[in-house]
């Protein structure tokens, strides 16, 4: 069986939501809250990979954020440059997501995480 990664902030309804969801699917995962517990960079460059390689067209950039806002709004960065940026301001980076070996999906809506379980 693949194992399963979820990066989770327990403050946010949708991440709940997919933690229950999988919870109810009999989903084996290792939860991550990425706020409390930050990422390696390496590893954030990994999930980015795993998402198609381009963080923003991929939705994992929270492009409402005030942080986004301030900061990134208009600018072009390199992905090292968007996983550093997650990094120093994890609230823009969207969540849950689920991580698989070669795979990752925003659970928003939930189901999306079927694509992995």
């Amino acid at each position: 069986m693949t194992k399963l990664t979820l990066l989770h902030n327990a403050r946010c309804a949708k991440s709940r939501a997919g933690v229950a969801y999988l919870n109810d699917a009999g989903a084996s995962f290792e939860t991550i809250e990425y706020l409390k517990s930050p990422l390696a960079k390496k590893t954030l460059l990994e999930v980015i990979e795993k998402m198609g390689g381009d963080p923003l067209k991929a939705g994992m950039i929270r492009t409402n954020e005030a942080d986004f806002k301030a900061n990134f709004k208009g600018k072009e960065l390199t992905n090292e440059e968007w996983a550093q940026a997650m990094l120093d301001f994890p609230k823009i980076m969207e969540r849950p997501i689920l991580i698989s070996t070669d795979k990752a999906v925003i659970g928003r809506p939930a189901e999306a995480f079927d694509q992995l379980i």
